[in-house]
């Protein structure tokens, strides 16, 4: 108990008295006289509140106490839970080394990227900006980096995308495995880079240039490569690079390609055929579905009891179809068709009182009134018209609505998989696996990515750029998977209803209970992707002092994690004490 401040102690005397302790508190005073260590009490202090005798203790130890609201300071906060469980995650796929064999500062500058286009996807200069703002720029030593060294290490990146994505494949694709393909576009702003051109807008956005992209991922949706053409690039003409790129760069000599039925069509089929190696599964148009309803290979009324068949077809030799009819859908289709064709009778009806008001009268003036009407919605089809001058009439054509409503939930699956690799329900099954790589498109394109819109005026540019949010969303795809039990994604492989492919996947118990409570099992909240980000960013480093005691050096002070925030971080592989 004693110190060295002036000989002055605290004195916990105890005393027992009829088996219960009693303490005294005495402050007191030691020193020598005469060469003999005495004693002398300065204080009784035994009535003091007990933390206040604490503060006396600390005293006489030698602690320097300042008041509350004069202790320490922080000088700068800066968001560090989110940036350090992306980091973790890139760590755990061991992401640099696919990169680069040897750490450099362009791969460091292109992880920094990777990071920031997850967290806070944003033009290059204010992702600087941003990251300054977390302590991404310090932990990865980039500190004075600028847009120069940014666009450097984005050429740097591009030049080696080849081989990182012969690296993913390698990884993920193996052979006689399956390949979803899938093609979307992205508006540009300007007018400069050769690879903007004037297209089929998925976009909306009339007006704009636009860049074609095509996205390869495996059959669970996980990212694999993707390559850039120009705006006006047709779907089908994108698929021979992919073959090239899968037999050639990833020494795959036989897949199952999966690709939508715009894509894969019947002149790139014959191409795939001519190649070898590449089996393919995609699904009928509507035209061709009519013409085997026509020529008696399917017949509707025999799926009054089933939900599948398979048939042949001799427009198809060597391939197998696959009849699905989904009632779900017939349903939606019905109900939309219904209120499409009401919505455009009230549109004509009102072209038809103008017309007959004389408000309209040239039938030129009338058939561009009509055209837009028949554009808006397209059930112009379902319509018998008269114009001319001052005229117009239309009746519906029942005949024409009855047999596509005949149609309504059947699709057709063509493949050239043979039935002893692949039942019927497989096919089906594959072929619905694209909806893993539409999933992919919405991600790069949606909040989370912002692929969109594209600014940079050079070629190599932009495909860095594309191939960054491509690395992105292979974290990103990795991260959903890990906090699985932590966001509203579910848990569990869901079964098809009656045990069909045909049919939607079924959400699982546990992801039902998920989005009815918002709570998970324990009771703790259910987040998204984006508000786990949110709660992991309130995670923060501290730059802090005592100005009271200015000998002390500044020092950092981390938040330390919550629950939540703590179990997120074990479940990428980093473990917070």
């Amino acid at each position: 108990m004693k110190n060295t401040l002036k000989g002055l102690y605290l004195a916990d005397i105890k005393r027992t008295y009829k088996d219960k302790v009693y303490h005294t508190y005495l402050l007191r005073r030691s020193y020598r006289e005469a060469g003999k260590v005495k004693q002398q009490t300065i204080a009784n202090l035994t009535d003091l509140p007990e933390e206040t005798r604490a503060v006396v203790k600390e005293s006489l130890r030698g602690a320097v106490l300042v008041p509350v609201d004069e202790g320490i300071e922080i000088t700068r906060s800066r968001s560090h839970g989110q940036v350090m469980a992306v980091r973790a995650m890139i760590q755990t796929l061991a992401l640099p080394e696919v990169i680069s064999r040897q750490a450099s500062r362009e791969s460091t500058l292109v992880e920094a990227l990777l990071v920031a286009r997850i967290l806070c996807p944003q033009t290059k200069l204010a992702t600087i900006r941003w990251w300054n703002t977390t302590t991404l720029a310090e932990d990865l030593g980039i500190d004075g980096a600028d847009v120069d060294q940014i666009y450097q290490a984005m050429d740097w990146l591009v030049k080696r995308q080849a081989r990182i994505e012969t690296a993913l494949a390698k990884r993920h694709l193996c052979q006689g495995g399956l390949v979803l393909y899938d093609v979307s576009s992205s508006y540009y702003e300007g007018s400069h880079c050769p690879l903007a051109a004037f297209g089929y807008n998925r976009d909306r956005k009339m007006g704009k240039r636009q860049i074609v992209y095509g996205l390869m991922t495996d059959a669970d949706g996980r990212p694999i490569s993707i390559q850039a053409f120009p705006g006006s690039t047709a779907d089908p003409t994108t698929v021979d690079d992919q073959v090239v790129k899968l037999k050639e760069r990833f020494g795959l000599d036989h897949v199952v390609l999966a690709g939508d039925r715009g894509m894969l069509t019947q002149m790139r089929i014959e191409k795939l055929q001519a190649v070898g190696g590449i089996d393919w599964v995609s699904a009928l148009r509507a035209p061709s579905i009519k013409q085997l309803v026509r020529q008696g290979y399917l017949q509707p009324s025999l799926f009054d009891e089933r939900d599948l068949m398979e048939i042949t077809s001799p427009d198809y030799p060597g391939e197998r179809l696959v009849v699905c009819r989904n009632p779900f859908l017939a349903e939606e289709r019905f109900r939309t068709r219904r209120e499409l064709l009401a919505v455009t009778e009230a549109k004509l009806a009102s072209l038809a009182k103008r017309v007959a008001a004389g408000r309209l009268q040239q039938a030129g003036k009338i058939g561009q009134a009509l055209g837009k009407i028949a554009h808006t919605h397209r059930m112009a089809k379902h319509f018998e018209f008269t114009v001319g001058e001052g005229r117009f009439s239309y009746r519906r054509q029942e005949e024409s609505i009855a047999a596509e409503a005949a149609l309504d939930g059947f699709y057709v699956i063509r493949t050239s998989v043979p039935s002893d690799r692949w039942v019927p329900q497989q096919a089906v099954s594959a072929y619905k696996s694209l909806s893993l790589a539409e999933r992919a498109f919405r991600t790069l394109k949606g909040i989370d990515l912002k692929v969109r819109p594209i600014h940079h005026r050079l070629t190599n540019r932009v495909r860095a750029h594309l191939f960054l949010c491509l690395l992105a969303y292979y974290v990103e795809w990795h991260l959903r998977q890990a906090w699985r039990s932590l966001i509203f994604d579910d848990e569990e492989p869901g079964e098809h209803e009656g045990g069909s492919p045909v049919f939607p996947a079924l959400r699982s118990e546990s992801a039902l209970q998920k989005a009815h409570t918002r709570k998970r099992p324990g009771g703790e909240v259910v987040h998204s992707f984006q508000s786990l980000l949110a709660e992991l960013s309130t995670m923060v480093r501290n730059e802090a002092w005592v100005p009271a005691i200015p000998e002390i050096p500044a020092f950092t002070l981390t938040t330390i994690p919550n629950q939540i925030q703590r179990e997120a971080l074990n479940l990428v592989g980093s473990f917070p004490r």
